[in-house]
């Protein structure tokens, strides 16, 4: 082994870089992970952080640069290459089949033959013994995103990996169940595992992190003690400049506002057997007023969404009253033409198709509030149009972004959120619904978001926010 080579290193990267097209995602980016410990990444969103994480994952191939295992060179050609290495891998954006059990999802990765039954009754022992209970028989889509996040992490642990990467593990989980998740991470570390930990949750980084590398724009810019440093330094770190608290001063005059939308009475019967009953929900949000609505992950939070946006209707039309009508009939389009917008906490997939454009996605989702804008006579799509709209969306929102138009999932999840928030908040709704709206997103971002929503409110509209945060 050349003396260059720590042994005390399980991974080590020299000179990794992987380019885009004319972008240049990361760039000659050098890495140490030690055995036995926690070692964060960390990075604005578009810093190069996914890039990186997935060549080591094997999911991307470098354009130069080598990955030293244990001392040895190899070359991570497939995910399975690098899971035979030790590698293991929970990515913030899920790899999960929604038709399929969650024990079935992890199953299909997993190479031992074991009958599902087995691997149900591993997968559930696991998981309560890490505080984060799942039932392995549910179907994948009756789950919330934190229940489908559970499934991928046991699904990483069951495999025995001598290097985990997790990418925003705690972003939807409890206090609770992170402080368990936590524990379970500084057990691996004692028994010699090694843990790159991604996340924009500063504060955790500075608790259970040994080092830290930080990337901005593809390109390592620093290495620090997360315990020596204090959270803005951190983010000064990843930003390259200070990162201001969003503070909103109090509304005067609220309770006078007109109701622009009103909740009454809400109820809805499971969908699934896995699907949380909402029950007798009353609530209102005035002209002028964020309303943030709190609670875990996977307690009739999705459900809630589904029935004020539109996407599941209800026999009862003055359940869901926009702007003083009622709505609770009418599909997501019919209440996005009375002045409804709304933003779901699954990017991919829900928020946006992954492999259409950005003008593309503009158009699927503002086709019909926005017709004579973007579509002509005889249902000639205005090209030009909803490309300058996306642009528009694209600068107001600083989304960062590889090509002038590019797909989706291209995107890093922050500056996709950013886009679909812009997305909404571009067309001045009367009444806006945002599921999770930082989720997975930096400071950096969500500096952005914040103020966006908080300003949407000034100007006179009712924004309601569902976070567990």
């Amino acid at each position: 082994m050349s003396a260059n080579h720590d042994s005390a290193n399980l991974l080590e990267v020299r000179g990794l870089t992987k380019i885009f097209g004319t972008l240049t995602a990361c760039n000659h980016v050098d890495l140490n992970i030690a055995k036995g410990e926690i070692h964060a990444l960390l990075g604005e969103n578009g810093a190069g952080k996914s890039t990186l994480v997935k060549m080591l994952f094997g999911s991307l191939e470098p354009n130069s640069g080598e990955i030293f295992w244990d001392g040895q060179p190899v070359r991570i050609a497939s995910p399975g290459a690098a899971k035979k290495l030790g590698i293991g891998m929970v990515f913030q954006h899920f790899s999960l089949f929604e038709a399929l059990t969650a024990a079935e999802n992890i199953a299909l990765s997993l190479d031992d033959g074991s009958p599902i039954s087995s691997i149900a009754a591993k997968a559930r022992a696991l998981s309560y013994s890490y505080g984060l209970p799942l039932d392995p028989e549910s179907l994948v889509g009756d789950l919330s995103v934190g229940e489908r996040q559970r499934i991928e992490i046991i699904r990483c642990l069951l495999q025995t990996p001598q290097l985990i990467i997790l990418d925003e593990p705690t972003s939807v989980l409890t206090p609770q169940e992170a402080d368990k998740l936590f524990e379970t991470l500084e057990r691996l570390r004692s028994e010699g595992k090694s843990i790159l930990y991604i996340s924009h949750r500063l504060e955790e980084v500075k608790r259970i992190c040994d080092r830290a590398t930080v990337l901005r724009h593809g390109k390592v810019v620093g290495h620090c003690n997360p315990r020596q440093e204090t959270a803005a330094s951190l983010a000064r770190m990843m930003v390259g400049n200070e990162v201001k608290a969003v503070v909103r001063a109090p509304a005067e005059g609220i309770e006078t506002a007109p109701a622009l939308l009103e909740i009454r009475a809400l109820t809805r019967k499971p969908a699934t057997p896995f699907s949380i009953p909402l029950r007798n929900i009353n609530l209102t949000v005035r002209a002028g007023e964020v309303i943030g609505i709190a609670g875990v992950a996977g307690n009739g939070q999705g459900e809630f969404f589904e029935s004020v946006s539109g996407e599941a209707l209800q026999p009862e039309a003055g359940s869901v009253r926009i702007r003083g009508k009622d709505a609770g009939g009418l599909s997501i389009t019919g209440r996005r033409l009375m002045g409804a917008a709304f933003v779901p906490e699954e990017r991919l997939g829900h928020g946006a198709a992954p492999r259409m454009k950005l003008s593309e996605n503009l158009l699927l989702s503002r086709h019909a509030t926005d017709g004579k804008a973007f579509v002509g006579s005889g249902g000639m799509v205005k090209s030009a149009a909803i490309y300058a709209a996306s642009q528009r969306i694209i600068e107001v929102m600083d989304v960062r972004k590889s090509a002038p138009d590019p797909e989706a999932a291209a995107l890093s999840g922050g500056n996709l959120q950013k886009f679909i928030v812009g997305r909404e908040l571009d067309r001045k709704p009367s009444v806006m619904v945002v599921n999770q709206p930082t989720w997975g997103v930096d400071a950096g971002a969500a500096a952005h978001i914040r103020p966006a929503l908080i300003e949407l409110a000034r100007s006179g509209s009712a924004v309601l926010v569902i976070n567990p945060d």
